[in-house]
């Protein structure tokens, strides 16, 4: 199965990858739609086989994949042509 994310929440005050707190998703095939934290979604990702991407108006999408730092908790961020990119960066706030 894959998500898209269409949403994101950071804690007060972030604005990098490392502050998103809460992800918003649909599922295109079968249209359910949630929300999950960022802990759940990179364990979804590493463990059960999840992906995850995002979507511009021209129907672009790009990869979601999980950062591992050499310090602090894993996060999330998008990855095309070999490039990490800001497209969780540019999602709505909730």
């Amino acid at each position: 199965m894959a998500i898209q994310i269409t949403a994101v929440r950071l804690t007060a005050g972030g604005t990098t990858h490392e502050h998103i707190t809460q992800l918003w998703w649909t599922d295109q095939t079968s249209g359910d739609t949630g929300n999950s934290t960022r802990a759940q979604i990179v364990d979804w990702i590493e463990n059960k086989s999840g992906k995850a991407y995002t979507s511009d108006a021209a129907g672009n999408r790009t990869e979601v994949g999980v950062v591992t730092p050499s310090k602090g908790e894993k996060y999330l961020r998008t990855h095309a042509d070999g490039v990490w990119t800001n497209n969780l960066l540019a999602l709505p706030r909730r």
